[in-house]
Order: structure tokens, then C-alpha cells, then sequence
């Protein structure tokens, strides 16, 4: 009866033993919206065609729109508004190299990148662009890179001979965020014809302040008629305004908050 009892004791233990280990090694490593995320969002934007032709599209649009434009009579002369980041130039190398050593944007890394000129261009972007000199309608180049960016962002729209990159026409962020300010500038001297950009504060006032995510939807909704038509957008699905107003645009958030927030907004079955 002992031997009986020992046996058993043994097949339990053994039993036992090979569940825990089972268990240990079959569990999913935890995923990470925040940063394994932007390794997906960089694929489809490097390798995906229909990333391509959504940036074609927008050209292809933005084109038609300029050519309207020069039916009608103007009195002061005429410019577009464009931002850079994503809209001119692709920077998700960069996000590639964050993800791999597991870390998001930070400013110090941001500016060492922009400082090489390295980006490539947008499909369509440079052809458009091209076009609209031909016409002779200046390009303004708005963006929230920082002044100390300026070298390395000029050297980069030169690199591909964008038109009109020069101090002049390159408004960079000094203070604050928004950009009416400068948008308003060059209203007060050209008739803007187009404003080009893949995030919505790039287009109005009305998205600036770190509007939560309804109240970015509303104001979409209230502005339906202007995209396509004044208002022309590249898709960007790496990083945003959208993404900030997910966790409220606490940017000092860890990645694990900011990833929870993002799965507190998810929708399943």
C-alpha cells in the first residue's frame, strides 16, 4: 500500500510540475499598442501601395483644386499652405528606430533626426508641388518642427528641389503650437488657395487647444465641405493629435498609460 501511495505522489507531483512549465511558456508576451504599434502603422506606411495611392489621391485632388483656382480672379497673388512632417516628408524610420529600442518620440531624438535630412518624400508629393510652381503659386511650408530644426529641414525640401524652401517661406514653431498665427500671415499678403496637411489643427483654429476626441469629431462634422475641396489631407496613421487626444494629451505618461487608454477606447465583439 505504501509503494501504491508513493507512485501516486510522484505522478501528481510530476503532474504538477509540467503544468506550471506549460503555462510559463506558452504565455503571450504582453503587446504594446504604443510601441509595437508604431513598428505596424511604419509598415504600412513604407511598404503598404495603398499608403501610395492615398497619398496620390490627395495630390491627384489637390491638383484639381489648384486648377479651379486659377479659373477664378484673384487680386492678391496666390500661395498654398502646406505642413511637412507627413504631408512632405516620410519620417517613420524614425518611429522604426524608436520601437526597436522600445521607446517613443522624445525631442532630443527627434531633432538628431531631422538634423540628418534623411526623409524621403510622400508619393505625388514632389510632382505636385512642381505643378504649383509652374503656376506661380507660392508655397508656404508651416510646421511645428522647432527653429533649431531649420538647417536640417531646409537642407531636406532642398535635397529634392521643393520649390520656395527658404527661410522666407518656412514658418517653424517659436511659442505656442498653433499655427492660425502664421496661417494668418500669409493671408494678409496672398490669396491661399489650398492647406495641405495629416492632422486637423494643420487646417483651423477650431482644432487647436487639445480638443478631446468628441470634440474633434464635431468639428470635422461642421467642416465636412472643406476637405477635398479647401482642406487636403495625407493619411497618417503613426502618430497625431488623434492619438494625443486619447489619453488627453498627458504626453508625460508612461508607455503601459498610454497604452491602457488606448485599450479603454477599443471597440470588440
Amino acid at each position: 500500500m505504501r509503494k501504491i501511495y508513493l507512485i501516486v505522489f510522484v505522478m501528481l507531483t510530476a503532474a504538477c510540475t509540467t503544468s506550471k512549465k506549460s503555462t510559463t511558456m506558452t504565455a503571450p508576451p504582453p503587446a504594446n499598442l504604443v510601441i509595437d504599434g508604431k513598428l505596424y502603422t511604419s509598415v504600412f506606411q513604407q511598404c503598404a501601395a495603398e499608403y501610395k495611392a492615398l497619398c496620390l489621391q490627395a495630390y491627384n485632388i489637390a491638383q484639381l483644386r489648384i486648377d479651379e483656382a486659377l479659373k477664378q480672379p484673384s487680386v492678391k497673388p496666390r500661395a498654398i499652405i502646406t505642413d511637412i512632417d507627413e504631408t512632405v516628408l516620410d519620417n517613420s524610420p524614425y518611429s522604426v528606430n524608436r520601437a526597436i529600442v522600445g521607446k517613443s518620440y522624445d525631442q532630443t531624438s527627434w531633432s538628431d533626426w531631422t538634423e540628418h535630412a534623411l526623409c524621403d518624400t510622400l508619393a505625388g508629393s514632389f510632382s505636385f508641388f512642381k505643378y504649383v510652381s509652374s503656376k506661380n503659386i507660392e508655397v508656404y511650408y508651416i510646421s511645428n518642427r522647432l527653429e533649431v530644426e531649420r538647417v536640417g529641414t531646409l537642407k531636406n525640401l532642398q535635397r529634392y528641389g521643393f520649390p520656395n524652401a527658404d527661410n522666407e517661406h518656412l514658418f517653424l514653431k517659436e511659442k505656442i503650437s498653433s499655427k492660425e498665427e502664421r496661417r494668418q500671415k500669409v493671408a494678409a499678403t496672398h490669396d491661399i488657395v489650398l492647406l495641405l496637411g495629416d492632422n486637423l489643427a494643420d487646417f483651423s483654429a477650431m482644432f487647436d487647444n487639445k480638443k478631446s476626441m468628441e470634440d474633434r469629431t464635431i468639428n470635422t462634422m461642421k467642416n465636412a465641405a472643406e476637405f477635398g475641396r479647401k482642406f487636403i489631407v495625407l493619411p497618417n496613421s503613426n502618430y497625431g493629435d488623434w492619438e494625443g487626444a486619447i489619453y488627453n494629451y498627458n504626453y508625460g505618461f508612461t508607455p503601459a498609460q498610454k497604452d491602457s487608454a488606448m485599450r479603454s477606447n477599443l471597440k470588440g465583439y
